[in-house]
This record gives C-alpha cells, sequence and structure tokens, in this order.
C-alpha cells in the first residue's frame, strides 16, 4: 500500500508525486490520460514575469517563489533524466495596432510598472528593427506600438512532462492508468479509490485532476467550481525560426521554438468537457499568423491540439485538506497558471500532507489558498474565469 495517492497525472499530479517520492515517501500516481492528452500537455508554456516583493499580492509572491522553484527544477531534472525542458527566458513583445488595443496594452504597460516588472514601451519602427518578421504587419498598421517584457520566459511543456514522469519513476513512483469512479470513505478517512480494475489503497491522498476535479470534491465536502475552458492550439514547422521572443497580440500569440517550430494559440472557449479540436479554430489561429507575419508557405502545420483550462472562481488554486476528511487534500483550479505555478503547489502541498515545512520556503499563508479560504479572498486575488471570459467578449468587440 502506499503513502500516498495522487488523483491526476497532469503537470501538478507529477510534480506533487516527484516532490513526495524525494521526500521518501510511497506513492502511486492514478492517470486517466496518456500525457499528450492532458490540459498539462496542452499548455503553451509562456511563463509571464512576476515580481513577489512584499508589496504584491499572496499569488502574486507564490507565483514568484514558483518561478524561482523553475530554475532549480529544470536543471534537477535535467540531471535526474537527461531531458532539458526547454526553460529560457526569451522575453516578451505585446503589440497592439487599434485604437483599443492600444488603450488596452498601455493599461497593462501601467500595471507592469506598478508592480516592478521591467517593461519597455516601443513604437513601429522600434518593433520592426527588434522582429523584422513583423515589419510587414507595422508597415501596413496592424501593429502601431509594443512593450517589451524582457523577462517573460518559456518552457517545453511536452519536454517537462516527459522529464516529471521520467524521474517520478526513477524515484520509484507507481503511475497507473485508471479511470477514478469514486471514494471510499469512513467516517473522517478516505480508506480507498475505486477504479474500474479495483480500488487502490493508500494512507493519504490528494485530488489534482484539473477540470475534472469538481465531482470528486463533493464526495470530500467541498464545491469545488473548476469550469473548463478549452484552448486549441496550432504549431507550425517553419524552414527557419523567425521570432526571437513570445508576440501577444491581445490574447493571441506566437511562440516561437529554438528548433524552428511556433506555436499559434490559442482559443478561448466555454464549451463544457470536449476538448477537441475543430477546422474554424485552426484557420483562425492561422489568421493570425500570417496577420502578424505576412504571408507563410503553405503545409507548415504539423500539428493542432485542444486543452480544458480548470478555471476557478477567483483565479486562485486551491491547495489544501478538504472540510469532511483529514488524510485527504486537494491541488486544483490553477486555471492558466497551472504549468507556472506547479512547483510551488507541490512543495506546498507535500509540506501539508507530510506535516512539514521545506528549508527556504518564503512566508507563503496556506489560507489564502485554503478549500475554505473565506469569500474576501475570494475576491481579493486572481483573474476569475468569469473575468477572463469578460475579457476575451471586450477583445473580440474591439479587436487588438
Amino acid at each position: 500500500m502506499a503513502d500516498c495517492c495522487i488523483i491526476g497525472g497532469g503537470v501538478i499530479g507529477l510534480s506533487l508525486a516527484r516532490e513526495l517520492a524525494r521526500r521518501g515517501a510511497a506513492v502511486e500516481v492514478l492517470c486517466r490520460d496518456p500525457l499528450d492528452r492532458t490540459a498539462s500537455w496542452a499548455a503553451a508554456g509562456i511563463f509571464p514575469p512576476v515580481v513577489g516583493g512584499d508589496g504584491g499580492t499572496g499569488v502574486e509572491r507564490f507565483t514568484a517563489w514558483s518561478d524561482r522553484l523553475h530554475w532549480e527544477w529544470a536543471r534537477e531534472l535535467a540531471d535526474e533524466t537527461g531531458i532539458d525542458n526547454g526553460l529560457r527566458r526569451c522575453g516578451g513583445l505585446h503589440v497592439a495596432g487599434s485604437a483599443a488595443g492600444r488603450t488596452r496594452l498601455a493599461g497593462a504597460l501601467e500595471r507592469w510598472q506598478g508592480q516592478g516588472v521591467r517593461s519597455i514601451p516601443c513604437d513601429g519602427p522600434e518593433i520592426a528593427a527588434a522582429e523584422p518578421a513583423l515589419a510587414g504587419a507595422v508597415a501596413d498598421g496592424t501593429i502601431a506600438t509594443g512593450v517589451v517584457l524582457p523577462d517573460e520566459t518559456q518552457i517545453r511543456t511536452s519536454r517537462h512532462l516527459d522529464a516529471l514522469f521520467a524521474a517520478c519513476r526513477s524515484r520509484g513512483v507507481t503511475i497507473t492508468h485508471a479511470t477514478v469512479h469514486g471514494l471510499d470513505i469512513t467516517g473522517d478517512r478516505v480508506t480507498g479509490v475505486r477504479t474500474e480494475s479495483g480500488t487502490i489503497h493508500a494512507d493519504r491522498y490528494c485530488l489534482a485532476a484539473g477540470a475534472w476535479s469538481g465531482g470528486l470534491a463533493k464526495e470530500l465536502g467541498l464545491e469545488l467550481r473548476t469550469r473548463p475552458i478549452r484552448g486549441q492550439i496550432v504549431l507550425l514547422r517553419l524552414p527557419q525560426q523567425v521570432l526571437t521572443r513570445i508576440v501577444s497580440f491581445g490574447l493571441d500569440y506566437l511562440v516561437p521554438r529554438p528548433d524552428g517550430r511556433l506555436l499559434v494559440g490559442a482559443t478561448i472557449e466555454d464549451v463544457g468537457f470536449d476538448p477537441v479540436t475543430t477546422a474554424e479554430a485552426e484557420a483562425d489561429l492561422l489568421g493570425v499568423a500570417r496577420r502578424l507575419l505576412g504571408d507563410l508557405p503553405p503545409h507548415l502545420v504539423e500539428r493542432t491540439w485542444a486543452g480544458l483550462r480548470p478555471g476557478s472562481a477567483d483565479g486562485l488554486p486551491t491547495l489544501g485538506r478538504g472540510p469532511r476528511c483529514h488524510n485527504a487534500w486537494v491541488a486544483a483550479g490553477h486555471f492558466r497558471a497551472g504549468i507556472h505555478q506547479s512547483t510551488g503547489s507541490a512543495v506546498l502541498v507535500a509540506d501539508m500532507m507530510l506535516g512539514q515545512r521545506s528549508p527556504g520556503r518564503p512566508p507563503i499563508d496556506d489560507g489564502e489558498f485554503a478549500p475554505a479560504r473565506p469569500p474576501a479572498t475570494r475576491r481579493a486575488d486572481g483573474e476569475s474565469v468569469g473575468a477572463y471570459l469578460a475579457r476575451v467578449a471586450e477583445s473580440a468587440a474591439a479587436p487588438p
């Protein structure tokens, strides 16, 4: 019998499994889907710059700590597995052309500067000089202004997951592909997880099933509103890379990979639990790429995919013990920040599950992310899925 059973094999579940196993726990992870069908695999892997000083909000400090941990984990994972997860500070360029887009970008610049994020405004000629592939879009007025964020970072999510999977296996983690049907609960304890092939037993459990966490959370006495928001992405294989930075155009983005691939994303669709790709979304995303980069050679699409972001009611993850069972925890609801916050989430929840406090852990208030956090906290931080969808609607009405 395992010490810890984790329900969910995405980036949160695998990160937690690695952290628990690193501390000597016997761990079993229950995965419903293969790695390349998880929402984590589908993520673009963009890490916005964040400054988590004393003046930052709780979630900003938590994300900044997670960001620092990523650099440590990248080195460790490369040593453990030989896999380079592609973490690199390539910088970002946020651009706008319309009057509405320029107004939104000016507001974003003011927020970045207020947060202490390095941000450099630039005009059209400066953008064309910095990224020659965008010169045509500058010339035709699609791009009029921009902001460079030197500290924006990217990670190859597929490689990161491969590295986590390999590291877990090398540390003795049991990874079982199974569909979970429910929990066995006796008194105030979870005693097993029911799957189609039998019941899995452990001393402690963690629910980390992303957008699918809500149903099982109810069995733990928790109302967890992890609303699925579909995002579709197109991967292009260019003859040679034409960009050096991540380029964000409103809510759309281009992520250049060193090997010449270019990731174009992403749609934002409130369609329930339907992680499929559509021809319409592919055409729209290719339209974004052509609008910014001009004519593209034919037959560039290498792959398309979709994932379901686990949207939360307040834009914050839920990390902590459920109210009904004292041996069950939850790590879910990270929305668009799951990859970025995965390292901090793993350390924080491992501390809770093992009754420890990691050396060097900053003063993170566990209560800010607790399942039973007060409503005032729910309104104070993050961007709720509802607010995000409202921003999507605003952007659609007044394109960038």
